[in-house]
């Protein structure tokens, strides 16, 4: 059976780094694609960042753009996502997803990924 654990939430202060961590199990073959995903309570899901595991293309939201970095371990099994420079704003429930294939959507739509981890709190005080 396919999982994704994430590890790695916490509370920061602003201005300060966390780094989130996805480990993957029973996976057949490569993903397509991973994602990292947060939600605010009251709000739909928020595509963060993704990278393309076959050509290493990473992709990021706007809001987080230049601030957080995804990268994977791919002998490990595992996806990052280091935070740097956060901010209240950033404080949410944090989501590894994985598309199994490509499904012709964008990397930050939730439909684009078949497997979801449990989600971790980030919570960023002022």
């Amino acid at each position: 059976q396919v999982q994704l654990v994430e590890q790695g939430g916490g509370s920061v202060q602003a201005g300060g780094s966390l780094r989130l961590s996805c480990v993957a199990s029973g996976y057949a073959r490569t993903p397509f694609a991973l994602g990292w995903f947060r939600r605010t309570p009251g709000s739909e899901r928020e595509g963060v960042a993704a990278i393309y595991t076959g050509s290493g293309v990473t992709e990021y939201s706007s809001s987080v753009k230049g601030r957080f970095t995804v990268s994977r371990d791919s002998a490990e099994h595992t996806l990052y996502l280091q935070m740097n420079s956060l901010t209240p704003e950033d404080t949410a429930m944090y989501y590894c997803a994985a598309a199994l294939y490509d499904d012709g959507g964008s990397w930050y739509e939730e439909a684009e990924y078949h497997l979801w981890g449990q989600g971790t709190q980030v919570t960023v005080s002022s």
